[in-house]
């Protein structure tokens, strides 16, 4: 999943840019959205929290509180994964903003035409996502795990208790948050076949449509596949063919 954030004011602008990044998205098979604000709302600090892959397009007009926000996200949030591209109208508020080192992707100047320079922006972005690490990290317990992709199974949920069971070839862990939390960390190979059950594709050895039964390579089996997603299973297994 990828989020999108824009800070305009300018409607215009702000359908330019939106249709910039559907435009690129059209070249991926990849869940996006994209966000809308013109201030620094309550609604702005949830999107913040959101665990996900975030781009900012960030306008300086009102340069207070986007600096505020973009020191919000790096010092405050720590976040250093997320890409930020500006886009100014004024070289001294610029030259304010450049002053800090805030790993800024691109400053796009307003007062020209970025549509083409934008669209680039947006494919880099799409690179760095490419680009992340093929492994689940997180902390419990005061211990640090790092699993990688290819050897998780499947993650459960565990009923009345919000933790999630990874299952890979060897080991179980545990993951202290919901399925939808540890679902937002990892990349397309997985799916939610129910609402208790991410399932990985590749590790999938074989899927009876008719007994709808997934076999795992390690001969385990699930047999809890809902109706709506059967039909994502059995597309991935079309687009491999």
């Amino acid at each position: 999943m990828i989020d999108y954030l824009i800070m305009e004011d300018n409607i215009n602008d702000l359908l330019t840019y939106k249709n910039i990044i559907d435009k690129v998205m059209m070249n991926y098979d990849i869940n996006y959205n994209i966000s809308i604000i013109d201030r620094y709302t309550k609604i702005l600090n949830k999107f913040l929290e959101n665990d996900s892959f975030k781009v900012y397009l960030l306008h300086l007009e009102k340069h207070k509180k986007t600096k505020e926000l973009i020191k919000k996200i790096r010092e405050d949030l720590d976040d250093w994964k997320s890409l930020i591209i500006v886009i100014y109208d004024n070289i001294e508020i610029l030259r304010e903003i450049q002053e800090e080192n805030f790993f800024i992707i691109h400053y796009l100047n307003k007062n020209t035409n970025i549509s083409n320079s934008l669209y680039r922006d947006i494919q880099i972005c799409m690179k760095n996502y490419d680009q992340r690490p093929n492994s689940l990290k997180y902390c419990y317990k005061k211990t640090f795990y790092n699993i990688e992709y290819r050897n998780i199974i499947y993650i459960e949920k565990e009923k009345d208790n919000k933790i999630c069971t990874i299952k890979t070839k060897e080991n179980k862990y545990y993951f202290p948050g919901s399925l939808k939390k540890i679902e937002q960390k990892l990349d397309k190979r997985f799916i939610k076949c129910n609402k208790s059950y991410l399932i990985n594709m590749e590790q999938v050895e074989e899927y009876n449509t008719k007994e709808n039964i997934i076999i795992f390579k390690n001969r385990e089996k699930v047999n809890m596949i809902s109706r709506t997603k059967k039909k994502d299973i059995e597309n991935y297994f079309r687009k491999i063919i």
